[in-house]
This record gives C-alpha cells, sequence and structure tokens, in this order.
C-alpha cells in the first residue's frame, strides 16, 4: 500500500514541476507548484516525517509561494517575455539529469542495505528531536554554509534592487 501512495505522490509531483516550467502563464505555473509544494509533504507523511511535511506546508507553499505570487503580480510579467530559446540549455540539463538517475540506480543495486537500527532509534525518539540533533551536530557545517548563502544571496537581492531604485530616481 505504501508503494501506492509513492508513486502516486511522485508521478503528481513529477507531472506539477514539468508543469511549473511549462506553463505560459506565472499564475498557473505558482498554482502548479503549490500543487506540487502539498504532494511533497503528502510524500514526507508517507515517509514517517510529520514535522518536514508540517515545515514543507508551512514554510513552502505558505510563505515562498505567497511571495513569489507577490512577485509576479507587482511586476507584471508578461508571458512573452518569460520565455527564449532554451533548447540547448534544456538538452544539456536534461541529459545530465538522466546520467545522475542512471548513477543513482547502479549506486543503490550495489550499495549495501542501511542498518536497522536507525529506525529502531526513531521509533524510541521523536522526529523532531532526530532532525535537531543531526542537523547540529552531524550536518552543522553544511548548515552554516547554506546559512551564509542565505545571506550573500538576501544582500545580493538588497544590491540590486537598490541599484534599479538609483536608476529610476535619477
Amino acid at each position: 500500500m505504501d508503494h501506492i501512495f509513492f508513486f502516486y505522490f511522485a508521478a503528481v509531483i513529477a507531472g506539477t514541476s514539468v508543469l511549473v516550467v511549462a506553463l505560459r502563464n506565472p499564475v498557473y505555473s505558482a498554482l502548479a507548484l503549490l500543487i506540487m509544494f502539498f504532494h511533497v509533504a503528502g510524500l514526507y507523511v508517507t515517509l514517517h516525517a510529520e514535522f518536514l511535511a508540517a515545515v514543507q506546508i508551512v514554510v513552502y507553499a505558505g510563505a515562498i509561494l505567497v511571495l513569489y505570487l507577490f512577485v509576479v503580480m507587482l511586476l507584471s510579467i508578461r508571458s512573452e517575455e518569460r520565455y527564449h530559446n532554451q533548447l540547448p540549455v534544456a538538452g544539456l540539463l536534461g541529459v545530465t539529469l538522466c546520467t545522475e538517475v542512471l548513477l543513482l540506480l547502479i549506486q543503490s543495486r550495489t550499495a549495501p542495505s542501511a542498518p536497522r537500527g536507525s529506525a529502531e532509534a526513531a521509533a524510541e525518539t521523536g522526529n523532531t528531536e532526530m532532525i535537531g540533533e543531526a542537523l547540529y551536530s552531524t550536518y552543522l557545517f553544511p548548515f552554516e554554509v547554506a546559512s551564509l548563502i542565505l545571506l550573500v544571496a538576501m544582500i545580493g537581492a538588497i544590491i540590486l534592487a537598490k541599484k534599479d531604485i538609483i536608476e529610476t530616481t535619477e
């Protein structure tokens, strides 16, 4: 039964992610993104990661998608202006992704199975405690690097926005 839910969520996620890129209307693209976010949360529930499912809905479906819709509405992007000839880049990206999927499939067939102790430890402690423990012990350095990347992106966005404001006032 779990496989049926997994394949349903995976098929809807793959279909809506294609729609996000393929739809010409940005509002319809955002709605497809919303459907994808909810199905990713459903996939987390099937993996018994209820905390991640709640975070997925609150952060991504709630905050980020609303922010995206505000930007789309404020900029009033026309559907024709968004697209240009993307076939060479899309082909290269498609070949890269297919190669990565094949390598992951080969690795999953040859790699030994995961130890069973992790599922027992998850049953004893809560899902949230395990995420916090892993995030602040094992993955502390990648967590800090991600926060620095987000800080640099935020500063770059502020600089770009300020540059546009200065150019329009002159």
